[in-house]
Protein backbone atom coordinates (compact mmCIF):
# COMPACT_ATOMS: atom_id res chain seq x y z
CA UNK A 1 0.00 0.00 0.00
CA UNK A 2 1.39 3.44 -0.95
CA UNK A 3 1.78 6.24 1.58
CA UNK A 4 -1.19 8.01 -0.01
CA UNK A 5 -3.26 4.82 0.15
CA UNK A 6 -2.33 4.30 3.79
CA UNK A 7 -3.28 7.86 4.68
CA UNK A 8 -6.61 7.43 2.94
CA UNK A 9 -7.18 4.13 4.76
CA UNK A 10 -6.53 5.87 8.09
CA UNK A 11 -8.68 8.91 7.27
CA UNK A 12 -10.89 9.79 10.31
CA UNK A 13 -14.63 9.13 10.03
CA UNK A 14 -17.12 11.81 11.10
CA UNK A 15 -20.02 9.48 11.91
CA UNK A 16 -20.63 6.01 13.34
CA UNK A 17 -20.79 3.68 10.32
CA UNK A 18 -23.38 0.97 9.86
CA UNK A 19 -21.61 -2.40 9.82
CA UNK A 20 -22.73 -5.98 9.17
CA UNK A 21 -22.85 -6.46 12.95
CA UNK A 22 -24.75 -3.25 13.82
CA UNK A 23 -27.86 -3.98 15.90
CA UNK A 24 -31.37 -2.70 15.24
CA UNK A 25 -31.98 -2.16 18.96
CA UNK A 26 -30.03 -2.20 22.21
CA UNK A 27 -31.15 -5.77 22.94
CA UNK A 28 -30.87 -7.15 19.40
CA UNK A 29 -28.39 -9.94 20.18
CA UNK A 30 -26.59 -12.39 17.92
CA UNK A 31 -23.50 -14.55 18.59
CA UNK A 32 -21.26 -12.56 16.22
CA UNK A 33 -22.48 -9.19 17.53
CA UNK A 34 -22.01 -10.19 21.16
CA UNK A 35 -18.55 -11.60 20.42
CA UNK A 36 -17.45 -8.35 18.73
CA UNK A 37 -18.89 -6.37 21.65
CA UNK A 38 -17.06 -8.46 24.24
CA UNK A 39 -13.77 -8.34 22.31
CA UNK A 40 -14.04 -4.57 21.94
CA UNK A 41 -14.78 -4.02 25.63
CA UNK A 42 -11.97 -6.34 26.69
CA UNK A 43 -9.46 -4.52 24.47
CA UNK A 44 -10.76 -1.23 25.88
CA UNK A 45 -10.03 -2.39 29.43
CA UNK A 46 -6.55 -3.61 28.50
CA UNK A 47 -5.86 -0.29 26.76
CA UNK A 48 -6.95 1.57 29.88
CA UNK A 49 -4.69 -0.63 32.01
CA UNK A 50 -1.73 0.22 29.73
CA UNK A 51 -2.35 3.88 30.47
CA UNK A 52 -2.47 3.11 34.18
CA UNK A 53 0.70 1.02 34.12
CA UNK A 54 2.44 3.54 31.89
CA UNK A 55 2.52 5.61 35.09
CA UNK A 56 2.68 9.05 33.48
CA UNK A 57 -1.00 9.89 33.98
CA UNK A 58 -4.27 7.97 33.70
CA UNK A 59 -7.30 8.60 31.50
CA UNK A 60 -9.68 11.01 33.33
CA UNK A 61 -12.12 8.41 34.71
CA UNK A 62 -9.23 6.16 35.76
CA UNK A 63 -7.72 9.07 37.69
CA UNK A 64 -10.90 9.10 39.77
CA UNK A 65 -11.12 5.30 39.98
CA UNK A 66 -7.53 5.13 41.22
CA UNK A 67 -8.18 7.85 43.79
CA UNK A 68 -11.17 5.90 45.08
CA UNK A 69 -9.20 2.63 45.03
CA UNK A 70 -6.40 4.21 47.07
CA UNK A 71 -8.79 5.49 49.72
CA UNK A 72 -10.92 2.36 50.01
CA UNK A 73 -8.16 -0.19 49.61
CA UNK A 74 -9.70 -1.96 46.61
CA UNK A 75 -8.39 -2.97 43.19
CA UNK A 76 -8.67 -0.71 40.15
CA UNK A 77 -11.11 -3.15 38.57
CA UNK A 78 -13.51 -3.12 41.51
CA UNK A 79 -13.20 0.65 41.81
CA UNK A 80 -14.02 1.04 38.11
CA UNK A 81 -16.95 -1.36 38.47
CA UNK A 82 -18.38 0.54 41.45
CA UNK A 83 -17.91 3.92 39.79
CA UNK A 84 -19.59 2.73 36.58
CA UNK A 85 -22.52 1.36 38.57
CA UNK A 86 -22.97 4.69 40.36
CA UNK A 87 -22.87 6.55 37.05
CA UNK A 88 -25.50 4.18 35.67
CA UNK A 89 -27.77 5.02 38.62
CA UNK A 90 -27.47 8.68 37.56
CA UNK A 91 -29.26 7.68 34.34
CA UNK A 92 -32.52 7.22 36.25
CA UNK A 93 -33.45 10.93 36.63
CA UNK A 94 -32.21 11.50 33.08
CA UNK A 95 -34.60 8.77 31.84
CA UNK A 96 -31.85 7.04 29.91
CA UNK A 97 -32.34 3.35 29.15
CA UNK A 98 -29.41 0.91 29.26
CA UNK A 99 -28.79 -1.79 26.70
CA UNK A 100 -26.96 -5.09 26.71
CA UNK A 101 -23.79 -3.23 25.78
CA UNK A 102 -24.19 -0.88 28.74
CA UNK A 103 -24.26 -3.71 31.28
CA UNK A 104 -21.48 -5.56 29.48
CA UNK A 105 -19.38 -2.37 29.53
CA UNK A 106 -19.49 -2.22 33.32
CA UNK A 107 -18.48 -5.85 33.87
CA UNK A 108 -15.98 -6.61 31.09
CA UNK A 109 -13.97 -3.39 31.25
CA UNK A 110 -13.57 -3.75 35.02
CA UNK A 111 -12.39 -7.35 34.63
CA UNK A 112 -9.95 -6.43 31.85
CA UNK A 113 -8.51 -3.55 33.86
CA UNK A 114 -7.89 -5.81 36.86
CA UNK A 115 -6.26 -8.40 34.59
CA UNK A 116 -4.09 -5.80 32.88
CA UNK A 117 -2.99 -4.00 36.04
CA UNK A 118 -2.12 -7.37 37.61
CA UNK A 119 -0.02 -8.70 34.72
CA UNK A 120 1.33 -5.62 32.87
CA UNK A 121 4.46 -4.27 34.59
CA UNK A 122 4.37 -0.77 36.04
CA UNK A 123 6.75 1.53 34.15
CA UNK A 124 9.29 3.64 36.02
CA UNK A 125 10.67 5.89 33.28
CA UNK A 126 9.00 8.42 31.04
CA UNK A 127 10.03 6.90 27.69
CA UNK A 128 8.52 3.48 28.29
CA UNK A 129 5.56 5.09 30.03
CA UNK A 130 4.96 7.21 26.92
CA UNK A 131 5.02 4.09 24.70
CA UNK A 132 2.49 2.38 26.99
CA UNK A 133 0.31 5.48 26.99
CA UNK A 134 0.24 5.90 23.21
CA UNK A 135 -0.40 2.18 22.71
CA UNK A 136 -3.20 2.35 25.27
CA UNK A 137 -4.82 5.32 23.50
CA UNK A 138 -4.68 3.44 20.20
CA UNK A 139 -6.23 0.35 21.77
CA UNK A 140 -9.01 2.35 23.44
CA UNK A 141 -9.76 4.03 20.11
CA UNK A 142 -9.92 0.74 18.21
CA UNK A 143 -11.95 -0.91 20.95
CA UNK A 144 -14.40 1.99 21.02
CA UNK A 145 -15.00 1.65 17.28
CA UNK A 146 -15.80 -2.04 17.71
CA UNK A 147 -18.25 -1.75 20.59
CA UNK A 148 -19.89 1.48 19.44
CA UNK A 149 -20.70 0.01 16.00
CA UNK A 150 -22.45 -2.91 17.70
CA UNK A 151 -25.22 -0.48 18.64
CA UNK A 152 -26.11 -2.30 21.86
CA UNK A 153 -26.14 0.77 24.06
CA UNK A 154 -23.60 3.35 25.25
CA UNK A 155 -21.32 2.90 28.22
CA UNK A 156 -22.42 4.49 31.51
CA UNK A 157 -20.24 7.58 31.05
CA UNK A 158 -21.31 8.23 27.46
CA UNK A 159 -24.95 7.77 28.43
CA UNK A 160 -24.53 10.28 31.26
CA UNK A 161 -23.06 12.78 28.80
CA UNK A 162 -25.80 12.39 26.18
CA UNK A 163 -28.52 12.29 28.84
CA UNK A 164 -27.42 15.61 30.33
CA UNK A 165 -27.16 17.07 26.84
CA UNK A 166 -30.69 15.99 25.94
CA UNK A 167 -32.20 17.26 29.20
CA UNK A 168 -30.38 20.62 29.36
CA UNK A 169 -29.67 21.48 25.73
CA UNK A 170 -26.02 22.18 26.59
CA UNK A 171 -23.67 21.17 23.78
CA UNK A 172 -22.24 17.66 24.01
CA UNK A 173 -18.66 18.92 23.89
CA UNK A 174 -19.23 21.25 26.82
CA UNK A 175 -20.99 18.56 28.84
CA UNK A 176 -18.14 16.12 28.19
CA UNK A 177 -15.54 18.73 29.12
CA UNK A 178 -17.35 19.56 32.36
CA UNK A 179 -17.79 15.92 33.37
CA UNK A 180 -14.26 14.78 32.53
CA UNK A 181 -12.72 17.92 33.98
CA UNK A 182 -14.62 17.37 37.23
CA UNK A 183 -13.70 13.69 37.59
CA UNK A 184 -10.05 14.43 36.75
CA UNK A 185 -9.77 17.13 39.40
CA UNK A 186 -11.62 15.02 41.99
CA UNK A 187 -9.46 12.00 41.23
CA UNK A 188 -6.27 14.06 41.37
CA UNK A 189 -7.24 15.45 44.77
CA UNK A 190 -7.81 11.88 45.97
CA UNK A 191 -4.37 10.76 44.83
CA UNK A 192 -5.14 9.42 41.36
CA UNK A 193 -2.28 9.59 38.85
CA UNK A 194 -2.74 12.85 36.98
CA UNK A 195 -0.04 13.80 34.46
CA UNK A 196 1.14 13.94 30.86
CA UNK A 197 -0.71 10.74 30.01
CA UNK A 198 -3.97 12.37 31.08
CA UNK A 199 -3.31 15.31 28.78
CA UNK A 200 -2.31 13.07 25.87
CA UNK A 201 -5.46 11.01 26.32
CA UNK A 202 -7.64 14.13 26.27
CA UNK A 203 -5.90 15.44 23.12
CA UNK A 204 -5.69 12.20 21.13
CA UNK A 205 -8.59 9.93 22.08
CA UNK A 206 -11.14 11.65 19.83
CA UNK A 207 -8.88 11.31 16.79
CA UNK A 208 -8.03 7.72 17.73
CA UNK A 209 -11.71 6.76 17.79
CA UNK A 210 -12.41 8.63 14.54
CA UNK A 211 -9.54 6.89 12.73
CA UNK A 212 -10.69 3.49 14.01
CA UNK A 213 -14.27 4.18 12.89
CA UNK A 214 -12.92 5.08 9.44
CA UNK A 215 -10.96 1.82 9.25
CA UNK A 216 -14.03 -0.19 10.30
CA UNK A 217 -16.16 1.64 7.73
CA UNK A 218 -13.73 1.00 4.87
CA UNK A 219 -13.08 -2.64 5.78
CA UNK A 220 -16.77 -3.53 6.11
CA UNK A 221 -17.85 -1.67 2.97
CA UNK A 222 -15.76 -3.94 0.72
Amino acid sequence: MSDKGLLNFLRPHKTVPVTPWSAKSRWDLSPVRVLILFVGLFIFGLGDSLLIQGNIGNAPWSVLAQGIANHLGMSMGWSTFGLSTLVLLAWIPLREKPGFGTISNIVIIALAIDLGVTHIPLQNNFASGLVFTLLGIGMVGAASALYITCGLGPGPRDGLMTGIHQRTGIRVGRVRFAIEGSVTVAGGLMGGNLGWGTLLFALLIGQSVAIALGVVSRVTSK
